[in-house]
């Protein structure tokens, strides 16, 4: 499975930020004073929003939301597309980055998106424009023997699997606890958050923090959790 068979997996703009939110907002209450592997900030820009992961072995991606519709790259540290395995200068691999649009192309350079030296820390790139029928990719030759040579199944997993018993699986087994999948069914379904969902997945997170974490993701908060944070 490469970046093309992605674009055609992955859910309309809209409903793929409303699952970058929730699994974000679940797992900040699983992990609150840590460094979660997924973030959302609603307030990137005055007009746009990312989704964020960071594994902490090196693998990432970013989707920005925007007037313009959504960009998306990641990047695989093992991936033979990965800038860094060239022999001269580091760079993309051919295709990767070469068709991503005008409305685009300021993502392609964005410091946040590169290293040191300018390059695009990018092995998959996605995009797709507010009123389009679907994602699109470039036109990438890929290296033969690699049955996922972007990395991209792995990279947008949990994106390509959009269930809380997806989400329950990773974070059971990345975090080590029991996690309460009503709880997650609730907040996949973007309702508001309120104590009870904190309680079932973590009863020592604190409201005001979670409260904070979830205006920064622009989720929605009931009124029990508004009156516990104060």
């Amino acid at each position: 499975m490469t970046a093309r068979d992605v674009a055609g997996a992955l859910p309309d703009i809209d409903t793929l930020k409303d699952l970058c939110r929730s699994l974000a907002m679940a797992e900040a209450i699983l992990d609150p004073d840590g460094e979660c592997i997924h973030s959302y900030n609603a307030h990137w820009s005055e007009t746009e929003q990312t989704a964020s992961m960071r594994n902490g072995s090196g693998d990432e991606y970013d989707i920005v939301f925007a007037p313009a519709g959504a960009y998306i790259r990641g990047f695989d540290h093992e991936s033979p597309l990965s800038p860094y395995h060239r022999e001269d200068m580091p760079r993309p691999w051919p295709g990767v980055l070469d068709s991503v649009p005008e409305p685009f192309r300021c993502y392609v350079e964005e410091p946040a998106f590169t290293d040191e030296n300018g390059c695009p820390v990018v092995t998959v790139c996605l995009w797709r424009e507010t009123n389009a029928p679907s994602w699109q990719t470039g036109r990438i030759t890929f290296p033969e023997g690699h049955p996922d040579p972007d990395d991209a199944t792995r990279l947008f997993d949990l994106l390509l699997t959009p269930t809380p018993e997806a989400f329950q699986t990773f974070a059971e087994d990345y975090y080590e606890v029991s996690v309460d999948i009503e709880a997650l069914r609730h907040i996949y379904a973007l309702r508001p958050l309120g104590l009870p969902q904190i309680t079932g997945l973590n009863p020592s997170a604190s409201p005001e923090s979670i409260a904070a974490a979830a205006t920064m993701m622009g989720y929605p908060v009931a009124a029990d959790l508004r009156s516990a944070a104060g």
